[in-house]
């Protein structure tokens, strides 16, 4: 038999500092989110035009300067096409301008500097322009329409007493992204369990890289991120952090993104 399960019990279930340290974190990183797009509408009418990696380097600055550390794992940054990886990295030799006109994707996550302290972990997306192109519209919404069904069932099952297994939140998520047409450009779980590190041992929302058939508990803290990668053109991701209360109330630390951020260039 897996040990899967005991590894959940006794890793991934947060004690009430531990969620509050959740708590803390998220109020800051969506603080700094939030003056990541500002900064590139912020540059651009000044004139410059800043690079991926000049954002990601501000937000980490921010990070440190709020008492948050990445522990090294540092922020997505990506315009365009860059992001239909999903793993994409801004480094000074890939990272170029960013122009009016563009597609914009960030991803970050950070926890507070001490010991204990549990990960905050989010993606936005937003254009560099007040007129988003109809095809970048349409891939947000099926996303956050997908995110919002995850959710949904996540609540429906503790409402229930039938608490969903993670195989079974991917699918209920990726059912969405599939009616729509655009099942084979969502390439990776849904979700991932967060911890003092930000793939924690817990239960994952995975049926396509594993089928995890533990069951969300209380105490549980996890990501929901459907995305859409078109590559070579565009990509859309949403991440939420949900968290399972002892008394299975499931809550969503910080806002919920439901349009695309349209940075104001000038």
């Amino acid at each position: 038999m897996s040990s899967a399960g005991l590894v959940q019990t006794f890793q991934a279930v947060l004690d009430d500092a531990g969620y509050r340290s959740h708590l803390d974190a998220g109020e800051r990183v969506q603080r700094i989110k939030k003056e990541a797009f500002d900064l590139v509408g912020r540059e651009l009418r000044a004139g410059r035009a800043p690079t991926q990696y000049d954002v990601q380097q501000f937000i980490v600055r921010r990070f440190g300067e709020e008492g948050l550390t990445c522990e090294g794992e540092l922020p997505i940054v990506g315009t365009n096409e860059q992001p239909a990886d999903p793993h994409f990295e801004p480094t000074p030799k890939n990272a170029r301008p960013i122009r009016v006109g563009d597609t914009l994707l960030i991803d970050l996550w950070a926890k507070l500097d001490r010991p204990g302290a549990v990960f905050y972990d989010i993606t936005w997306c937003g254009f560099v322009g007040r007129t988003p192109p109809a095809k970048y519209v349409e891939i947000f919404r099926v996303v956050r329409d997908a995110r919002d069904a995850a959710l949904s069932f996540v609540r429906d099952g503790f409402a229930k007493g039938t608490p969903p297994c993670g195989w079974e939140v991917d699918d209920a998520c990726r059912a969405v992204v599939e009616k729509a047409g655009f099942g084979p450009y969502f390439i990776h779980r849904t979700g991932h369990s967060i911890g003092e590190k930000v793939h924690g041992n817990g239960v994952n929302i995975d049926n396509l890289e594993t089928r995890d058939e533990r069951r969300l508990v209380p105490g549980i803290c996890f990501s929901i991120e459907p995305g859409i990668y078109l590559q070579g053109e565009m990509a859309v991701r949403s991440e939420i952090d949900v968290f399972i209360t002892p008394a299975g109330r499931v809550e969503v630390a910080g806002e919920m993104q439901t349009d695309l951020v349209l940075v104001n260039a000038g």
